[in-house]
This record gives structure tokens, sequence and C-alpha cells, in this order.
């Protein structure tokens, strides 16, 4: 009787014992992307829809090695009033630049009609990585501080505007373009 006893409690203490597993809870923040809105420069409060958008990020880490960077398509020809854009993760602490293409009416340049063309501009976006331990299970996040845009192509883009310079989470909005 004593053995069996023993024993329950021997299982009990075990069962005590045990971590729950080392998984990654679904909800955990982890490496935030930067969030874009689209404004009306007429009324600079209110959202704008581009039409047709397509997005595409200029070497950015391809998640199936070996090759190093990618011309990776973010949207593809859709009406929208944000995009989140990935950024690239570097060394802690150095500066960082990653350029993105903006190209408006997507449509016209796919069109038979050769009179037709899209409007295209270009972001640089500069800042430096930070790493943050999460967990043991998630390990760490990157965040992104001293962010700043800039607009080197300006055909449908009237101005961009750098609201938070500290990319910490996906829930506020970083950048705001005007068109």
């Amino acid at each position: 009787m004593k053995k069996k006893q023993f024993l329950l409690l021997f299982a009990f203490l075990m069962i005590l014992s045990c971590e729950r597993d080392d998984i990654c809870a679904e909800g955990t923040a982890t490496t935030p992307r930067l969030l874009v809105e689209f404004y009306d420069i007429n009324n600079p409060d209110d959202l704008k829809s581009v039409s047709r958008l397509t997005v595409h990020g200029e070497g950015l880490p391809d998640p199936n090695p070996p090759v190093a960077n990618v011309d990776e398509t973010i949207l593809f020809n859709e009406n929208t009033t944000a995009v989140e854009l990935p950024l690239i993760v570097g060394i802690e602490d150095d500066l960082i630049t990653a350029r993105f293409i903006l190209e408006k009416d997507t449509n016209l340049r796919l069109d038979e009609d050769d009179t037709t063309q899209s409007d295209v501009d270009i972001i640089e976006i500069t800042y430096t990585t930070e790493f943050v331990y999460v967990s043991r299970a998630c390990g760490y996040k990157s965040i992104f501080n001293n962010l700043d845009v800039n607009l080197e192509e300006d055909s449908w883009i009237s101005a961009v505007e750098t609201i938070v310079t500290e990319v910490e989470n996906e829930n506020t909005v970083h950048v705001r373009i005007l068109h």
C-alpha cells in the first residue's frame, strides 16, 4: 500500500514540476512591420484610398535562404488606405536603409493600351535596429529606432510625414503619405 501511495505522490509531484510547453503564443508581439496610411492632400485628416496600388521592396531578406536579398512584391494591384512594410533587420545600432517602390494605377501598366501608364514613386526609409528579449519560447524581436522616411520620386505622392520614430508594434500608424 505504501508503495502505491509513494508512486501516486511521485507522479503528482512530477506533474506539478512540469513547465508549460515552450511554444511562442500566437498573440505574442513579434518584430513589427512599418504601418503606412494614405491621406487626402486637400483634407489631411481624411484617409484616401490609393487606386490599384502595387508595392515592391528592394533588397529585402529572402525568407528561403540561401538567396540573401530579393525584390519582393508586398501588395499587388489593390485599392487600399494602408500598407504594412517589412523592414530589414540588421546589426544592432547600425544605420539601415530600405527602399520601397509604390506604383499607383498598376492596372494602366498592365492593360493593352500603350497610351496609359501607372505612376511610380520611391520612398527611402532609414533606421537602426534594437533587439528586445521576449521570452525563452519566442526569443528576441526587433524594434526599429530613429525612423526617417524620404520621398525619392514624386509622381503621385505630395508629401510624406513620419509620425512615430520608433516602430515597436503594428497598432500605431508610423508614416502618413499624402496624395
